[in-house]
Protein backbone atom coordinates (compact mmCIF):
# COMPACT_ATOMS: atom_id res chain seq x y z
CA UNK A 1 0.00 0.00 0.00
CA UNK A 2 1.52 3.32 -0.78
CA UNK A 3 0.28 7.12 0.08
CA UNK A 4 -2.36 8.52 -3.00
CA UNK A 5 -0.13 11.32 -3.86
CA UNK A 6 2.34 8.58 -4.77
CA UNK A 7 -0.40 6.85 -6.77
CA UNK A 8 -1.80 10.20 -8.68
CA UNK A 9 2.06 10.67 -9.41
CA UNK A 10 2.30 7.59 -10.80
CA UNK A 11 -0.20 7.58 -13.15
CA UNK A 12 0.33 10.87 -14.61
CA UNK A 13 3.97 9.71 -15.04
CA UNK A 14 2.09 6.66 -16.86
CA UNK A 15 -0.16 8.68 -19.37
CA UNK A 16 2.49 11.02 -20.14
CA UNK A 17 5.29 8.71 -21.01
CA UNK A 18 2.16 7.28 -23.66
CA UNK A 19 2.64 11.03 -24.94
CA UNK A 20 -0.60 11.98 -23.48
CA UNK A 21 -1.88 15.24 -21.78
CA UNK A 22 -3.15 14.49 -18.60
CA UNK A 23 -4.95 17.23 -15.98
CA UNK A 24 -3.65 17.24 -12.10
CA UNK A 25 -6.55 18.97 -9.87
CA UNK A 26 -5.47 20.09 -6.48
CA UNK A 27 -8.33 21.19 -4.04
CA UNK A 28 -6.11 24.73 -3.14
CA UNK A 29 -9.61 25.86 -0.52
CA UNK A 30 -11.66 24.88 1.08
CA UNK A 31 -14.76 26.66 3.17
CA UNK A 32 -16.62 25.15 5.47
CA UNK A 33 -17.24 21.29 5.40
CA UNK A 34 -15.21 18.87 3.07
CA UNK A 35 -15.28 15.66 1.94
CA UNK A 36 -11.74 16.02 1.54
CA UNK A 37 -8.73 18.16 3.41
CA UNK A 38 -7.07 20.97 0.87
CA UNK A 39 -4.13 18.97 -0.69
CA UNK A 40 -6.05 16.29 -2.37
CA UNK A 41 -5.71 15.65 -5.55
CA UNK A 42 -7.17 13.92 -8.90
CA UNK A 43 -5.54 12.83 -12.27
CA UNK A 44 -7.68 12.53 -15.01
CA UNK A 45 -6.92 11.71 -18.53
CA UNK A 46 -10.22 10.91 -20.86
CA UNK A 47 -11.91 8.67 -19.03
CA UNK A 48 -9.61 8.01 -16.82
CA UNK A 49 -8.93 9.22 -13.18
CA UNK A 50 -7.01 8.11 -10.30
CA UNK A 51 -7.78 9.94 -6.43
CA UNK A 52 -10.69 11.96 -5.38
CA UNK A 53 -11.74 15.33 -4.75
CA UNK A 54 -15.03 14.29 -3.31
CA UNK A 55 -15.93 10.87 -3.42
CA UNK A 56 -18.88 11.96 -6.15
CA UNK A 57 -20.25 14.53 -8.00
CA UNK A 58 -17.89 17.24 -8.29
CA UNK A 59 -15.12 14.66 -10.12
CA UNK A 60 -18.11 13.65 -12.48
CA UNK A 61 -18.70 17.57 -13.00
CA UNK A 62 -15.30 18.58 -13.39
CA UNK A 63 -14.29 15.14 -16.47
CA UNK A 64 -17.30 16.39 -17.99
CA UNK A 65 -16.13 19.35 -18.82
CA UNK A 66 -12.52 18.58 -19.21
CA UNK A 67 -13.85 15.92 -21.67
CA UNK A 68 -15.99 18.71 -23.60
CA UNK A 69 -13.14 21.48 -23.88
CA UNK A 70 -15.10 23.69 -21.38
CA UNK A 71 -12.34 24.49 -19.22
CA UNK A 72 -9.62 26.58 -20.80
CA UNK A 73 -6.76 24.75 -19.44
CA UNK A 74 -3.67 26.59 -21.59
CA UNK A 75 -2.72 28.21 -18.73
CA UNK A 76 -4.25 26.59 -14.55
CA UNK A 77 -7.42 27.64 -14.19
CA UNK A 78 -8.82 28.18 -10.40
CA UNK A 79 -12.48 26.34 -10.42
CA UNK A 80 -14.76 27.28 -7.48
CA UNK A 81 -17.57 25.10 -6.65
CA UNK A 82 -20.55 24.99 -3.73
CA UNK A 83 -21.49 28.36 -4.53
CA UNK A 84 -25.04 27.88 -3.93
CA UNK A 85 -27.52 25.76 -1.79
CA UNK A 86 -28.58 24.46 -4.80
CA UNK A 87 -25.39 23.71 -6.35
CA UNK A 88 -24.52 21.94 -3.52
CA UNK A 89 -27.47 19.98 -3.28
CA UNK A 90 -26.56 18.66 -6.55
CA UNK A 91 -22.71 17.85 -5.85
CA UNK A 92 -23.47 16.45 -2.69
CA UNK A 93 -21.24 19.16 -0.97
CA UNK A 94 -22.21 19.50 2.85
CA UNK A 95 -24.30 22.24 3.60
CA UNK A 96 -22.08 25.67 2.98
CA UNK A 97 -18.81 23.62 2.03
CA UNK A 98 -17.06 25.07 -0.92
CA UNK A 99 -14.54 23.91 -2.85
CA UNK A 100 -11.58 25.70 -4.63
CA UNK A 101 -10.03 23.28 -7.51
CA UNK A 102 -6.50 23.99 -9.07
CA UNK A 103 -6.66 22.44 -12.61
CA UNK A 104 -3.41 22.22 -14.72
CA UNK A 105 -2.98 20.37 -18.10
CA UNK A 106 0.28 18.59 -18.00
CA UNK A 107 2.32 18.02 -21.52
CA UNK A 108 5.02 15.24 -22.20
CA UNK A 109 7.73 18.15 -23.16
CA UNK A 110 7.04 19.90 -19.11
CA UNK A 111 7.05 16.76 -17.21
CA UNK A 112 10.24 16.25 -15.20
CA UNK A 113 9.00 17.75 -12.05
CA UNK A 114 6.33 14.95 -12.18
CA UNK A 115 9.24 12.11 -12.52
CA UNK A 116 11.61 13.85 -10.08
CA UNK A 117 8.95 13.83 -7.77
CA UNK A 118 7.49 10.52 -8.00
CA UNK A 119 11.10 9.38 -7.66
CA UNK A 120 11.60 11.31 -4.32
CA UNK A 121 7.77 9.81 -3.34
CA UNK A 122 9.09 6.53 -3.79
CA UNK A 123 12.23 7.13 -1.48
CA UNK A 124 9.52 8.04 1.30
CA UNK A 125 10.86 12.00 0.87
CA UNK A 126 8.85 14.87 1.54
CA UNK A 127 8.92 17.53 -1.53
CA UNK A 128 7.20 20.69 -2.39
CA UNK A 129 5.69 21.41 -5.60
CA UNK A 130 5.49 25.65 -6.72
CA UNK A 131 2.97 26.34 -9.59
CA UNK A 132 3.30 29.64 -11.73
CA UNK A 133 -0.62 30.50 -11.77
CA UNK A 134 0.05 32.58 -15.03
CA UNK A 135 3.14 30.21 -16.80
CA UNK A 136 1.91 27.00 -15.35
CA UNK A 137 5.33 26.29 -15.06
CA UNK A 138 6.12 23.62 -12.18
CA UNK A 139 9.14 23.05 -9.69
CA UNK A 140 9.56 20.49 -7.13
CA UNK A 141 12.26 20.39 -4.36
CA UNK A 142 12.87 17.93 -1.82
CA UNK A 143 12.29 19.34 1.72
CA UNK A 144 13.43 18.16 5.26
CA UNK A 145 9.83 18.49 6.67
CA UNK A 146 6.27 18.92 4.98
CA UNK A 147 5.08 22.35 3.95
CA UNK A 148 1.77 23.60 4.38
CA UNK A 149 -0.38 24.33 1.38
CA UNK A 150 0.13 27.87 0.56
CA UNK A 151 -1.68 29.65 -2.42
CA UNK A 152 -1.01 33.22 -3.61
CA UNK A 153 -2.98 35.22 -6.44
CA UNK A 154 0.56 33.85 -8.29
CA UNK A 155 1.80 30.92 -7.27
CA UNK A 156 0.78 27.77 -5.12
CA UNK A 157 2.90 25.28 -3.00
CA UNK A 158 1.63 22.34 -2.11
CA UNK A 159 3.88 19.99 0.38
CA UNK A 160 3.75 15.95 -0.88
CA UNK A 161 5.01 13.65 0.83
CA UNK A 162 4.36 9.73 2.33
CA UNK A 163 1.86 8.67 5.37
CA UNK A 164 2.69 8.02 7.97
CA UNK A 165 4.12 4.08 8.56
CA UNK A 166 2.54 1.55 10.94
CA UNK A 167 4.53 -1.41 11.77
CA UNK A 168 2.80 -3.80 13.78
CA UNK A 169 4.75 -6.60 15.36
CA UNK A 170 2.20 -9.89 15.71
CA UNK A 171 -0.33 -10.68 13.97
CA UNK A 172 -3.00 -11.21 16.69
CA UNK A 173 -6.42 -10.17 17.37
CA UNK A 174 -5.28 -6.61 18.79
CA UNK A 175 -3.20 -5.94 15.58
CA UNK A 176 -6.19 -6.88 13.45
CA UNK A 177 -8.20 -3.88 15.40
CA UNK A 178 -5.66 -1.77 15.37
CA UNK A 179 -4.52 -1.86 11.77
CA UNK A 180 -8.59 -0.96 11.09
CA UNK A 181 -7.97 2.08 13.16
CA UNK A 182 -5.11 3.03 11.44
CA UNK A 183 -6.12 2.67 8.09
CA UNK A 184 -9.19 4.69 8.99
CA UNK A 185 -6.70 7.33 10.04
CA UNK A 186 -4.99 7.40 7.17
CA UNK A 187 -1.88 5.11 8.31
CA UNK A 188 -0.35 2.66 5.91
CA UNK A 189 0.04 -0.23 7.97
CA UNK A 190 2.41 -3.35 7.54
CA UNK A 191 2.18 -6.39 9.67
CA UNK A 192 5.10 -8.75 10.76
CA UNK A 193 4.87 -12.23 12.62
CA UNK A 194 7.62 -15.25 12.38
CA UNK A 195 5.12 -17.69 13.09
CA UNK A 196 3.45 -18.74 9.61
CA UNK A 197 0.32 -20.01 11.16
CA UNK A 198 -0.51 -16.66 13.04
CA UNK A 199 -0.12 -14.98 9.36
CA UNK A 200 -2.21 -17.44 7.81
CA UNK A 201 -5.33 -16.93 10.09
CA UNK A 202 -5.18 -13.13 9.64
CA UNK A 203 -8.63 -11.64 10.21
CA UNK A 204 -7.63 -8.21 9.69
CA UNK A 205 -7.77 -5.90 6.54
CA UNK A 206 -6.10 -6.11 3.39
CA UNK A 207 -2.49 -4.84 4.82
CA UNK A 208 1.06 -6.46 3.49
CA UNK A 209 1.61 -9.30 5.95
CA UNK A 210 5.29 -10.38 6.19
CA UNK A 211 6.48 -13.40 7.82
CA UNK A 212 10.24 -13.11 8.41
CA UNK A 213 12.44 -11.93 11.87
CA UNK A 214 11.06 -8.34 13.49
CA UNK A 215 15.04 -6.69 13.41
CA UNK A 216 15.48 -7.74 9.31
CA UNK A 217 12.25 -6.29 8.81
CA UNK A 218 11.96 -3.14 10.92
CA UNK A 219 15.55 -2.76 9.39
CA UNK A 220 14.43 -3.02 6.07
CA UNK A 221 11.06 -1.38 6.19
CA UNK A 222 11.03 1.35 8.89
CA UNK A 223 14.49 3.40 8.51
CA UNK A 224 12.87 6.68 8.51
CA UNK A 225 11.21 9.33 10.77
CA UNK A 226 7.81 9.05 9.06
CA UNK A 227 7.32 5.28 10.96
CA UNK A 228 5.54 4.13 14.26
CA UNK A 229 6.65 0.86 15.15
CA UNK A 230 4.51 -1.23 17.73
CA UNK A 231 5.17 -4.21 19.81
CA UNK A 232 2.14 -6.83 20.41
CA UNK A 233 3.39 -10.38 20.60
CA UNK A 234 3.81 -10.98 24.48
CA UNK A 235 7.19 -12.59 23.85
CA UNK A 236 10.00 -11.38 24.79
CA UNK A 237 12.43 -13.25 22.31
CA UNK A 238 10.08 -11.54 19.48
CA UNK A 239 9.53 -8.26 21.43
CA UNK A 240 12.90 -7.30 22.51
CA UNK A 241 14.41 -8.37 19.08
CA UNK A 242 12.07 -5.88 17.59
CA UNK A 243 13.06 -3.25 19.91
CA UNK A 244 16.70 -3.46 19.97
CA UNK A 245 16.24 -2.56 15.97
CA UNK A 246 13.49 -0.28 16.55
CA UNK A 247 15.37 2.28 18.94
CA UNK A 248 18.34 2.29 16.60
CA UNK A 249 15.86 4.14 13.62
CA UNK A 250 15.10 7.57 13.79
CA UNK A 251 11.13 6.54 13.47
CA UNK A 252 9.24 8.83 15.41
CA UNK A 253 7.02 6.97 17.66
CA UNK A 254 8.53 3.04 19.13
CA UNK A 255 5.77 1.58 21.85
CA UNK A 256 5.67 -2.07 23.30
CA UNK A 257 2.46 -3.60 24.40
CA UNK A 258 2.82 -5.15 28.38
CA UNK A 259 1.94 -4.34 31.68
CA UNK A 260 3.51 -1.88 33.85
CA UNK A 261 5.77 -4.86 35.47
CA UNK A 262 6.46 -6.82 32.22
CA UNK A 263 7.74 -2.90 31.08
CA UNK A 264 10.24 -2.84 34.23
CA UNK A 265 11.59 -6.18 33.52
CA UNK A 266 11.85 -5.04 29.50
CA UNK A 267 13.63 -2.26 30.18
CA UNK A 268 16.26 -4.41 32.42
CA UNK A 269 16.78 -6.54 29.29
CA UNK A 270 17.16 -4.36 27.04
CA UNK A 271 19.74 -2.01 29.12
CA UNK A 272 21.39 -5.36 30.00
CA UNK A 273 21.52 -5.79 26.12
CA UNK A 274 23.32 -2.20 25.60
CA UNK A 275 20.03 0.11 24.90
CA UNK A 276 21.46 3.26 26.16
CA UNK A 277 19.39 5.42 28.38
CA UNK A 278 18.48 7.93 25.70
CA UNK A 279 17.31 5.56 23.74
CA UNK A 280 15.04 4.26 26.65
CA UNK A 281 13.38 7.23 27.22
CA UNK A 282 12.09 7.13 23.52
CA UNK A 283 10.08 4.12 24.34
CA UNK A 284 6.42 4.44 24.58
CA UNK A 285 6.01 1.66 27.46
CA UNK A 286 3.15 0.53 28.75
CA UNK A 287 1.75 1.98 24.78
CA UNK A 288 -1.40 3.86 25.05
CA UNK A 289 -3.05 6.39 26.63
CA UNK A 290 -4.13 5.01 30.53
CA UNK A 291 -7.99 4.95 30.05
CA UNK A 292 -8.24 1.68 31.83
CA UNK A 293 -8.86 -0.15 28.34
CA UNK A 294 -9.21 -4.34 28.45
CA UNK A 295 -10.77 -5.40 25.58
CA UNK A 296 -8.44 -5.28 21.87
CA UNK A 297 -10.71 -2.32 20.42
CA UNK A 298 -10.46 -0.57 23.93
CA UNK A 299 -6.66 -0.86 23.68
CA UNK A 300 -6.16 -0.25 20.31
CA UNK A 301 -8.20 3.28 20.35
CA UNK A 302 -5.99 3.86 23.77
CA UNK A 303 -2.42 3.75 21.65
CA UNK A 304 -4.49 5.14 18.53
CA UNK A 305 -5.27 8.09 21.25
CA UNK A 306 -1.68 8.13 22.20
CA UNK A 307 0.13 8.52 18.74
CA UNK A 308 -2.60 11.01 17.67
CA UNK A 309 -2.01 13.37 20.78
CA UNK A 310 1.84 13.27 20.39
CA UNK A 311 1.40 14.09 16.70
CA UNK A 312 -0.59 17.12 17.25
CA UNK A 313 1.61 18.48 20.25
CA UNK A 314 4.28 17.86 17.06
CA UNK A 315 2.95 19.70 14.45
CA UNK A 316 0.76 22.44 16.37
CA UNK A 317 3.01 22.94 19.55
CA UNK A 318 1.52 25.32 22.47
CA UNK A 319 3.11 28.72 22.13
CA UNK A 320 3.51 30.60 25.71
Amino acid sequence: MQSQDLEVFEKLVEWLQQGKSPYLCTIVKAIGSSPRPVGSMLGCCGDQSIGTLSGGCVEDDLLEKLRTNKIDASVPQLMEYGVSAEENERLGLPCGGRLNILVQQLSPGGADWIIDGTTALRARQSVARTTDLKTGVTTIRITEDHVPLSLSGESLTQGLGPKMQMLLVGAGQLAQVLAQLALAMDYEVIVTDTRDDVIAQWQGPDVELLHGLPDDIIASRSCDPKNVIVTLTHDPRIDDMALLEALETPAWYVGALGSIRTTRARLQRLGALGVTEAQLQRLHAPVGLDIGSKTPWEIAVAIMAEITQLRRKTLNPVKD
